[in-house]
């Protein structure tokens, strides 16, 4: 063997550790119960590990904002973003694409639920809501802020703080059916999925709360890359995961999104979301 030939042997073994030991992370916007999150990321974690052959590490965070932190600061290459913090991320990191959605992202929807007491009766039309408490969800979500502020203002014609009595924001759609149930609020806005899932796991007592309105379809969730992500991990790579995640077809790991698939995403399938932000002043 050459000595020229030997040195490259050489070198090939020292970068191979570095080379093995560099992880993919991921985050996701925390819009429900923590525990809950942590059992469905870290499943996707081992799923996408299997199919890229690298080590894939969730990154768990706080709030929306530290989503898009987490994702500017490359702390993490891939992210479960709501509409409006994908938008916010992806103008924080040129470059950056939406890859993949949920199959029910494509037409989203909100629901308005109240407590009880505000003897508000369900309907097709806007129901009346000036004088109430409101709580929406984080004042970074999609489905429960950017949306519903967006209709609310759209129907009754005056900015949210001139309509409500008090504004909340709980933080996430768990605790917004949390706090309306308990009469904390008299109404608040929530991602119609957690709903759903929280009446189906016995969560939601119907005495207490009920569905008074849902939204017209929208937007939402998308699985968003950064663009620089080859250049880390190879040539290909960022195709390789968006065929991982449209791929996703395991029962048990749609469902805790729950979701029946993933499909493609483009950056373009968000500009109304993006539009809306900027009409309500939430972005530039």
């Amino acid at each position: 063997m050459s000595f020229v030939r030997l040195l490259t042997g050489l070198a090939l073994l020292l970068l191979a550790p570095s080379v093995m030991a560099t992880t993919f992370t991921f985050t996701a916007i925390p819009d429900e119960d923590e525990s809950q999150l942590r059992t469905r990321f870290d499943k996707v974690a081992v799923y996408l590990e299997e199919k890229l052959g690298v080590e894939v590490k969730y990154v768990p965070v706080k709030s929306y904002s530290a989503a898009v932190t987490a994702f500017r600061n490359n702390q993490v290459q891939l992210a479960w973003f709501g509409g409006l913090s994908g938008v916010q991320a992806r103008r924080l990191v040129p470059g950056s694409e939406a890859i993949a959605q949920g199959y029910e992202d494509q037409f989203f929807k909100s629901y308005f639920i109240a407590h009880s007491s505000a003897e508000i009766i369900p309907s097709d039309s806007f129901p009346n809501l000036n004088g109430y408490t409101f709580t929406y969800g984080s004042k970074n979500s999609t489905s429960g802020r950017l949306m519903p502020q967006f209709f609310i203002e759209r129907n009754l014609g005056k900015n949210s703080k001139d309509i409500f009595k008090r504004i909340g924001y709980s933080g996430d759609h768990s605790r917004t059916i949390a706090q309306v149930q308990a009469g904390v609020y008299q109404v608040g806005a929530v991602n119609y999925k957690v709903w759903e899932t929280a009446l189906s796991n016995g969560k939601v007592d119907l005495n207490k709360v009920s569905v008074i309105w849902e939204t017209p379809a929208y937007p939402d969730y998308q699985w968003t890359i950064r663009g620089d992500i080859d250049g880390k991990f190879g040539a290909g790579f960022s195709e390789k995961v968006t065929a991982a995640l449209i791929g996703m077809k395991d029962p048990e790991l749609l469902e805790s999104f729950p979701r029946q698939s993933f499909v493609p995403a483009d950056n373009r399938d968000y500009e109304a979301i993006e539009d809306v932000a900027k009409a309500i002043g939430l972005i530039d």
